[in-house]
């Protein structure tokens, strides 16, 4: 399961630190390598699941950065 499933209730509320981070493209290097693999062997139905949680993974990771630059351009103003 990824890491970054979380209910409504705690959207938003997390602090994302470097270990977060870490895990997450830990994660994406692992999904990339089923996804792979699956694909290699035929399979590709199989893998649309891995490729949905690595979507929601880079979208995830996308937002962090976006947030990320936003505050260092306001703190650099």
């Amino acid at each position: 399961m990824s890491v970054i499933f979380a209910p409504d209730w705690l959207r938003g509320k997390a602090k994302v630190n470097q270990e977060i981070i870490q895990r997450l493209l830990a994660e994406n290097d692992q999904l990339i390598r089923c996804i792979v693999e699956y694909q290699n062997k035929g399979r590709a139905n199989e893998c649309v699941q891995y490729q949905h949680v690595l979507h929601r993974n880079l979208i995830y990771l996308a937002a962090i950065a976006d947030a990320n630059a936003s505050n260092l351009t306001k703190v650099a103003e």
